[in-house]
């Protein structure tokens, strides 16, 4: 019998690699921060902190119910700090990733890697368990033909 032939879709187990790098593309692009890229670049339109010294007011924090919806700094991430910017003396918002969430991605990637591993090593234990189940019939096979 030629190889693949009575055989539909993929082999065995590989229905399983397929799904596990499906949802691990999925959660990736879901943890994968929205960057924004500026086509002009105006200095009257740039937030003052990209265009000067600032100094931090309040620390990265939270955003509360009432700043997430009115500061569109809070989106990106759900955190943001008060700078005064040194020239301008202007005020502003911008969104910071803090420590304790930067943690919390940290292990969440940290136990997707060990799940990920347990799961393909434990599939390359049921391979080779077949294989050599494969390797023992021919071997069975030889013996009964002599």
């Amino acid at each position: 019998m030629p190889a693949g032939a009575g055989r539909r879709g993929l082999p065995q187990g590989h229905h399983l690699c397929w799904l596990l790098c499906a949802f691990t593309l999925r959660l990736c692009q879901a943890e994968a921060p929205v960057r924004e890229e500026k086509l002009s670049v105006s200095t009257s339109n740039l937030p003052c902190w990209l265009v000067e010294e600032f100094v931090v007011a309040e620390e990265c924090a939270p955003c509360s119910n009432f700043q997430a919806k009115t500061i569109p700094e809070c989106g990106s991430t759900g955190y943001v700090e008060k700078i005064t910017c040194s020239s301008s003396q202007r005020s502003e918002f911008k969104s910071c990733r803090s420590a304790l969430m930067e943690q919390r991605l940290f292990w969440k990637f940290e136990g997707t890697v060990i799940g990920l591993a347990l799961v393909f090593a434990c599939l390359v234990i049921v391979r080779q368990r077949q294989l050599d189940r494969k390797a023992l019939e021919k071997v069975r096979k030889q013996i009964e033909s002599i």
